[in-house]
């Protein structure tokens, strides 16, 4: 019977999402699509239905029609924070949860909050929202969604560092808001997404047509993946049968047949056209118990491959293939079934049937390739059938009919000859359902001959004068066939059944196993052991030793790698891929590796193999390693998640302690300082031709710019760093920066090459001069005594370009990360500094995205570059 029952798991997802709110997504490709305007829209349509609607946050930046589409809904007035001085809002979630609306209207999903809001992100204020029954309407672009971060950045070459976390897309629902790239870019030329400016750098940029068609294509398909996984729920939730494909499903069934690696080939391909998953799925029936060396070793060759294209494998027991694919095509909902046509002989399918005819007739709503097999050079296995026997089995055979006899010769007068062949039937149904078909064959002869022999006329002869004797002799040899047979069957899906429970159990086991370790030895111990005796190898493990995999552990300990064997590691953990024995990379090596694949990479790699040379996975375990692998490489995983947090809060609290410490001495420091400046011109007023007070004031100067050094270190590492962007004219800003250090640059040649009409970058005007007074008295500092200075300003195909050049011995390590704190040139007269400046210029240019480099020019001198792409060309 087949179980139409839904889904547990369904049922108390749909029951948890009953007692939230409901989460709608306004999804797009990119900024200026219309996602505020749909959002907007939809809900004045709820208002005007009477729901109570109103706006939690919503971003008009300044655009008098987003304005107007806001007017009609109750605004729920933001939360002032003091953040620094400065008083910024945040939306208020304190507010909208005492008013308690039916549908709260929350713009820029992936918004980070101020410091000091109760959540650092946007999208958990929304969670707080949907927890206590309250709707949520919200915008989001792709190129947050923390999945596909990486690959946007990959084209597009700009990182959003505001991500969401793909969960809570998992259980809402997303609209996509969509319009072709030629119509966003007409928007942006009109100024309706930035202002012209920004737009003018935008379309060179992010907003290229190609970047927008990518961006559009990922937008779509991740609603769609959202459609479908919800929609799989539903249909699990319900008990409906069916695929209803929203997307693609593939599942390939592979088999002991030559030819099976290239129908998963064929599938592979046809998955990658589609770009749909795909499971690469073994029917195990009782047949096949009879299965020789070579053709387990076939089957464990082709799921071993179909893992390394990306499948997902599974074994599956049943009764016949048949019902076993028609279990995994309900089970995974798939929507497209790969499977081989072999040429078999007549008589085979006469007696099994045609697999592929059989699934056409009883699947609908499927698409089924079938491809062209092998021919069958294999002797195929007998389903139940146990031809060989022990000589002593026949001698218990010979004892039961003889046994039989004699019970039938005391039950003769009780039960007339006529019933005494029903009593023959024992020792048949015993002797084949114990012993197999032949032992049960034999029983079966015998036992006709002995009734025709004892009990039929003439007696103690073996002449047939009945057609009825002839009758019971058929009858007896086909009960012997057919209890042969079914209970061969029943003993192999025992067997198999069996099987799969203590393979469950290993599973658990070895999960138990990794939870009660914490470090790292112990877990690749603890793995190589719990393998090891799970498969009945030999395991070892390797891990990343100054870039080589390194063993690490090893069970038996003894166990070793040959050269080749280690080349075989070294390409499973560079490709991610397996290698070695039975495999199609350095198949000559004893041992099979297998990487410890996760998000952060490949982490180790397992090796496994034989004492005594054979094939290190059959066919019948390779799910069962592809599991234990998979809960290795998480246990690894989990260590270095946990490794990578206590560095990130010795390093937090490093850079807490250090920012305390260079608050502390900038605070300490300016009273005295003010004290002795105002001593120094005290001096000076009343000797002021004193040869002294030039060098105090100098002096005063710099611990002055030290102190400002420090203070504003202290901001960027306390991330209290404000931007108040705009155009700005490079020959204004580099003449006010040489103005500020007059006395500095006192008896320095200043070469100024700026031409007056380089267009305007945009940038912070304060951050901007500090990084032009470090980089300016850093070549002051390490020019050659009265040398030159020089300031040049360019024009490129991008950016601008200002490059401050001094006379001096140059970098000595060009390639050192000189921007590092407390950081100086080394091995040259570049001393002398604080070692903060050069720290100070970069993250100021960091934050404004200016690009800063160091290099040594060509006729002497060290160069320092900045370059500004974001510029005022209108």
């Amino acid at each position: 019977m087949t179980d139409k029952r839904p889904s547990p798991d369904a049922l108390l997802r749909a029951a948890e999402r009953e007692a939230r709110g409901q989460l709608k997504i306004f999804l797009g490709a990119a900024p200026g699509v219309g996602k505020t305007y749909e959002m907007l829209n939809e809900g004045a349509a709820r208002l005007r239905a009477g729901a109570d609607v109103v706006v939690g946050v919503v971003e008009t930046h300044g655009r008098a029609e987003t304005e107007a589409l806001v007017a009609p809904f109750e605004v729920i007035a933001r939360r002032t924070i003091d953040y620094r001085g400065q008083a910024l809002t945040e939306m208020d979630l304190d507010a909208i949860l005492a008013r308690r609306p039916a549908l709260v209207l929350v713009d820029e999903l992936a918004h980070s909050n101020v410091e000091g809001s109760r959540h650092p992100k946007r999208w958990q204020d929304i969670q707080e929202l949907l927890d206590a029954g309250i709707d949520v309407f919200t915008t989001l672009n792709i190129q947050h969604v923390e999945s596909l971060n990486d690959v946007v950045a990959s084209f597009t070459r700009v990182r959003v560092r505001e991500t969401v976390p793909d969960s809570v897309l998992e259980d809402a629902e997303i609209e996509v808001v969509d319009i072709p790239p030629d119509e966003l870019i007409e928007r942006l030329k009109e100024g309706k997404v930035y202002i012209p400016a920004e737009a003018t750098r935008a379309l060179g940029h992010f907003f290229s047509k190609a970047n927008l068609s990518a961006l559009r294509e990922m937008a779509l398909r991740r609603a769609a993946m959202n459609v479908d996984r919800q929609m799989l729920e539903h249909l699990d939730a319900s008990a409906l049968p069916g695929a209803f494909a929203a997307g693609e499903r593939v599942l390939v069934a592979v088999s002991e047949l030559p030819g099976a690696e290239a129908l998963v080939r064929t599938t592979k391909r046809l998955a990658d056209a589609l770009r749909a998953p795909w499971t690469a799925v073994y029917i195990e029936t009782p047949r096949a118990e009879g299965f020789g060396t070579e053709e387990k070793a076939r089957i464990a060759a082709t799921l071993r491959l179909a893992a390394s294209l990306g499948a997902t494998i599974a074994t599956v027991p049943a009764e016949s293939v048949i019902e076993g694919l028609r279990a995994q095509v309900d089970g995974m909902r798939a929507t497209q079934l790969v499977i081989g046509k072999s040429r078999r002989s007549w008589w085979f399918e006469l007696r099994h049937g045609s697999v592929v005819e059989k699934m056409l007739r009883s699947l609908d709503g499927l698409a089924i390739h079938v491809i062209p097999a092998g021919t069958e050079t294999l002797r195929p296995a007998r389903q139940g059938f146990r031809w060989d026997a022990r000589p002593a089995v026949y001698g218990i055979v010979i004892a039961l009919v003889a046994a039989t006899t004699l019970l039938a010769r005391l039950l003769e007068p009780l039960i007339g000859t006529g019933a005494v062949d029903l009593v023959y039937l024992l020792p048949v149904v015993v002797a084949a359902s114990r012993y197999g078909l032949k032992p049960g064959l034999a029983a079966g002869v015998l036992a006709a001959l002995a009734f025709n022999f004892f009990f039929l006329a003439p007696l103690y002869t073996f002449s047939v004068a009945d057609p009825q004797s002839l009758l019971t002799v058929l009858v007896l040899i086909g009960i012997a066939a057919f209890t042969s047979r079914l209970t061969g069957g029943m003993r192999s899906r025992a067997a198999i059944g069996v099987r799969g429970a203590r393979e469950n159990a290993a599973l658990a086991a070895f999960a138990q196993a990794l939870t009660r370790v914490s470090d790292a030895q112990a877990t690749a111990d603890t793995v190589c052991i719990e393998i090891s005796q799970l498969l009945g190898v030999n395991a070892v493990l390797l891990a990343d030793r100054d870039g080589r995999p390194e063993i690490v552990a090893a069970f038996p300990p003894a166990s070793s790698l040959t050269p080749i064997d280690r080349a075989a590691a070294d390409w499973a953990f560079k490709r991610g891929e397996t290698a070695g024995y039975g495999t199609v990379t350095l198949n000559a090596s004893d041992w099979q590796f297998h990487p410890l694949k996760t998000s952060l990479g490949v982490l180790a790699v397992l090796g496994v193999a034989r004492s005594d040379g054979g094939d290190p996975v059959p066919s019948d375990r390779a799910v069962l390693l592809s599991t234990l692998v998979g809960q290795a490489s998480l246990a690894h995983e989990r260590l270095r998640l946990e490794d990578e947090m206590r560095e990130l809060s010795v390093l937090k609290e490093r850079d807490r302690l250090r920012a305390a410490l260079l608050s502390s001495i900038g605070h300490d420091l300016r009273t005295p300082l003010t004290a002795v400046t105002s001593a120094v011109e005290g001096v000076a007023a009343e000797h002021p031709e004193s040869a002294a007070v030039p060098l105090a004031r100098a002096e005063l100067q710099r611990l002055r710019r030290f102190l400002e050094d420090l203070l504003d270190m202290v901001r960027l590492d306390t991330g209290a760093l404000t931007l108040s962007i705009e155009p700005i004219d490079l020959t204004d800003a580099t003449s006010a920066a040489i103005h500020d250090l007059k006395e500095l640059l006192r008896g320095k040649h200043i070469d100024f090459q700026v031409p007056a009409n380089l267009p305007l970058v945009r940038a912070d005007p304060t951050l901007l001069h500090h990084i032009l007074i470090n980089l300016l008295v850093n070549s002051a500092q390490h020019g050659g005594a009265g040398g030159t200075i020089t300031i040049e300003g360019r024009r490129t195909p991008e950016a601008v370009t200002m490059a401050i050049r001094d006379d001096g011995p140059g970098l000595p390590a060009p390639d050192r990360d000189l921007f590092q704190v407390f950081t100086r040139g080394a091995g040259s007269d570049r001393a002398g500094g604080s070692g903060l400046g050069l720290a100070i210029v970069k993250g100021f240019a960091d934050a404004m995205q200016v690009t800063v480099r160091a290099s040594n020019h060509a006729e002497g001198g060290a160069v320092f570059t900045l370059e500004f792409r974001d510029l005022v060309t209108a």
